[in-house]
């Protein structure tokens, strides 16, 4: 179990302050949770490579296909640079996976009706329920982990893995991610 009690940092025992309390916007308190903060995250990085390697939550459906049919179930139909965007990847790395799950069967490709110069990208039935099962398997995984947690707790859990995301898809690939939107394309009221 790594310890979650702050511990002097390399360039404090060298008489330096961590960037994180050199900058006067942050309180104590505030650097001693982004200490936490900064070895839970290799830990759960950790956590995840063993999950991934003990514990079958992917089936025959690797990480990448995953999220790209996830992905499309919450956006709908789309075309690459739309698909690319909410996933986080340039449109030349989401052509490939597409290549590859449209090879596997798990989606097909159309052109747009509205501009024949733009494929649009669905599940297929078969892609459709390889997502199903993985969700399923991931989900009863959290569920076997997680049995001890409130609601209350699963919620700020949720929210804080959504909001750090976020806030790493819009530094280092420097755009928000897209608007969620119902299978219409449309963004939902309150959304």
């Amino acid at each position: 179990m790594i310890a979650t009690e702050r511990q002097p940092d390399d360039r404090e025992s060298a008489g330096r302050q961590p960037a994180a309390t050199a900058a006067s916007h942050w309180s104590a308190q505030a650097a001693d949770a982004l200490d936490l903060i900064e070895v839970q995250s290799a830990v759960l990085v950790r956590n995840f490579e063993l999950l991934r390697r003990r514990a079958d939550l992917y089936g025959d459906l690797d990480r990448a296909g995953y999220l790209l049919l996830r992905v499309l179930e919450a956006i709908g139909p789309a075309d690459i640079n739309t698909l690319a965007a909410a996933i986080g990847l340039d449109p030349s790395t989401a052509g490939r996976q597409v290549a590859a799950m449209q090879q596997a069967g798990l989606i097909d490709r159309a052109a747009d009706p509205a501009d024949r110069r733009r494929s649009i990208i669905t599940p297929t039935p078969g892609g459709h329920a390889r997502a199903v099962r993985v969700r399923r398997l991931r989900r009863d995984n959290l569920v076997e982990l997680l049995a001890g947690w409130t609601e209350e707790e699963l919620r700020a859990c949720g929210d804080g893995f959504a909001r750090y995301n976020r806030a790493v898809a819009e530094h280092y690939l420097g755009a928000r991610p897209p608007a969620k939107t119902d299978r219409n394309g449309e963004t939902p009221q309150g959304g």
